[in-house]
C-alpha cells in the first residue's frame, strides 16, 4: 500500500503545524508516506466559483502529481471532497485524514493525551460531502469518524453543541460575496462553543476553523483552534 500526503495550499501557508501533525501520526502509526513535491492549489476555489476552464487544468496537474499511488491523505475535507469527486477514480484514492483512519486503516484508537474541554465543528463539506459524520437534514445515522477518533483520546472531554452541524459561515468564495452575513453565521457558531463551554475548537478543516479563529480573535473571546490531527499526535511530554 502506497500512501502520499496531501498539502492544501492555505494548510502550507499558514497553517503548516497540521500538514507535519497529519505526517507525524501517520508515520507512527507504521505508515511510509511520500510528499510528492510540486504540490500548488488543487483548483478548488475555481470550481465552487463555477469557473471550469480554470480549475480542470490545475486539478488534472494535480491528480497527476500522485500517479502511482494508492491513497493520498489530506488534512482537509474539502480540497479532498473536490479532487475525489474531479477525479473519479474507482477505486478512490483521496481521503481526508480522519475518514482514513478509521475507513481504511480501522484505526478508532490512537494513543494521544490533550486534557482539555474541546468542541467539534463539523465542517460543512467533510460532513455533507464526505459523510463523516450525521447531519441534522437526514435521516440516515452514518459513522462518526472525528468523534470516534477524539472519544478515544485521554484526558480529552468533549462538549456539547445545540446545534453541533451548523454552518460556520465561511464557505470560501462565500465569505467574500456575503461578508455581512459570514460573519453572522461565524458569530452564532462562536456563540455555541462559547456557551458549551469548550476550550479549544477542533476540525477537519482549517479553512473553516480560520474563519472562527479570526471572529473569535477580533471579540477576545479566549477559544483556541486546532486541527485534528494536532489532537491525535499530541502525547504526554
Amino acid at each position: 500500500m502506497t500512501i502520499a500526503l496531501f498539502v492544501p495550499c492555505y494548510v502550507d501557508q499558514f497553517f503548516p503545524k497540521a500538514a507535519t501533525a497529519t505526517l507525524e501520526l501517520l508515520e507512527r502509526l507504521g505508515l511510509t508516506v511520500r510528499v510528492p513535491e510540486g504540490q500548488t492549489c488543487c483548483g478548488q476555489p475555481m470550481a465552487n466559483a463555477g469557473v471550469r476552464s480554470a480549475y480542470e487544468p490545475v486539478s488534472a496537474r494535480h491528480a497527476a502529481l500522485f500517479d502511482g499511488v494508492d491513497y493520498i491523505v489530506s488534512p482537509s475535507g474539502s480540497c479532498t471532497l473536490h479532487m475525489a469527486e474531479f477525479e473519479h477514480a474507482t477505486p478512490r484514492r483521496f481521503y481526508e485524514l480522519s475518514e482514513f483512519l478509521v475507513d481504511i486503516l480501522g484505526v478508532t484508537r490512537v494513543d494521544a493525551y490533550y486534557p482539555h474541554r474541546v468542541a467539534i465543528h463539523a465542517a460543512c463539506h467533510g460532513l455533507r460531502g464526505l459523510r463523516l459524520g450525521p447531519s441534522s437534514e437526514r435521516q440516515d445515522q452514518p459513522r462518526d469518524v472525528v468523534r470516534t477518533l477524539l472519544s478515544s483520546v485521554e484526558g480529552l472531554e468533549l462538549v456539547t453543541l445545540r446545534r453541533p452541524d451548523e454552518c460556520c459561515g465561511f464557505g470560501g468564495t462565500f465569505a467574500v460575496a456575503e461578508r455581512a452575513v459570514s460573519v453572522r453565521m461565524g458569530h452564532d457558531r462562536l456563540d455555541d462553543h462559547t456557551e458549551a463551554g469548550a476550550q479549544v475548537v477542533v476540525s477537519t478543516d482549517m479553512s473553516c476553523l480560520m474563519h472562527l479563529q479570526g471572529l473569535s480573535s477580533r471579540q477576545q473571546r479566549g477559544l483556541s483552534f486546532c486541527h485534528i490531527a494536532e489532537i491525535l499526535n499530541h502525547r504526554r511530554v
